[in-house]
């Protein structure tokens, strides 16, 4: 009898035809987002589940589903997933790391361009058809070159948007769980470690690029964006929750920091609609890793670990591998 999966939401269809010819699979084709109860009924036959970060796997779903083998997520994130209720369980946990590191370090300079350049702020102006000359003064924003950049999580995405830094001659401060060796340090355009308040205070542009977890929640709140200059900018593309949405709208509406470009929100994609009603704020729908080579380099290394995992070996990715290694807790 063939193992039996749950694509938990839309994907390209050639990675669902691949998972077909090793798998009976009941596909979200139609993209809906589940209910809670809905996730825990369909998993209720499953094996395993191909998951995205939109899919909350939480411990009651883990705890109604003990037949669960693997769970696979697209996304290098994984705070969707209780990973240590699925550990507890014996189950599989993994992510796909690395296949996006490049694009979303890509996406996280255009943020940090538009941003700091106002270009959403400046384009919606011309489009609503208020440009009638030109001005010395109009959408003055910040320069990026020769700026102090501040990078708080200096994983493989961090280190990859500051070495896009040495081309703007930028000065870059990072502040990490732990210090870089020197080596990467030096190919990270020679970042300097220092703490987050000395990074908030000193950095003209800051890219937020750590993970989110309950250490992390509201990393950026009230207190940290009152250290941060009036004239600096903050980026995340990290995840939403890293920062305290409401916090970060009173600091952009009483110009207490002089823009932010945001791709992720608290309780995406539903987010606080008093963004909209501000024009130093450019507003992307999660499409930091959106590339079609790389979303499809997404798919397929989830369907990677899926298909691994299922057969018994050691996924690429795998996130718990204690599970694997006997250390699982019963």
């Amino acid at each position: 009898m063939r193992q039996k999966i749950l694509i938990a939401k839309a994907i390209f269809p050639d990675v669902v035809a691949r998972l077909s010819q090793q798998f009976d699979i009941e596909s979200n084709q139609e993209d809906r987002l589940f209910s809670h109860d809905e996730l825990l009924a369909k998993l209720r036959d499953k094996d395993g589940i191909y998951a995205t970060p939109s899919t909350l796997i939480d411990a009651a779903v883990i705890a109604a589903n003990p037949q669960l083998k693997a769970i696979c997520n697209m996304a290098v994130g994984y705070n969707n997933i209780d990973l240590d209720a699925a550990t507890h369980a014996g189950i599989i946990v993994t992510n796909t790391p690395d296949v996006l590191n490049e694009t979303t370090a890509d996406f996280g300079w255009a943020l940090l361009m538009a941003t700091a350049r106002r270009i959403t702020e400046s384009e919606h102006w011309l489009r609503a058809g208020h440009w009638d000359k030109w001005r010395y003064d109009s959408f003055l924003g910040a320069d990026l070159h020769g700026a102090t950049l501040g990078i708080i999580g200096m994983g493989r995405i961090g280190q990859a948007i500051a070495r896009r830094s040495l081309g703007f001659d930028m000065r870059v401060l990072y502040h990490n769980r732990s210090r870089l060796s020197a080596d990467r340090e030096a190919h990270a355009n020679n970042a300097q470690f220092v703490s987050k308040e000395e990074l908030l205070r000193s950095a003209d542009h800051i890219v937020l690029v750590l993970p989110y977890s309950t250490a992390t929640h509201h990393s950026i709140g009230a207190a940290e964006l009152a250290l941060m200059k009036p004239t600096a900018t903050l980026v995340n593309i990290a995840r939403g929750g890293i920062v305290d949405d409401a916090a970060l709208i009173g600091a952009l509406r009483d110009k207490r920091i002089a823009a932010a470009g945001l791709d992720v929100f608290e309780n995406e994609p539903r987010f606080h609609p008093d963004f909209l009603s501000l024009s130093n704020v450019v507003l992307t729908p999660h499409i930091a890793s959106a590339s079609e080579a790389t979303r499809r380099a997404m798919a397929n290394c989830a369907a990677d670990n899926l298909i691994a995992a299922m057969a018994g070996q050691r996924p690429p990715n795998l996130l718990n591998p204690q599970v694997l290694d006997g250390a699982a807790k019963t």
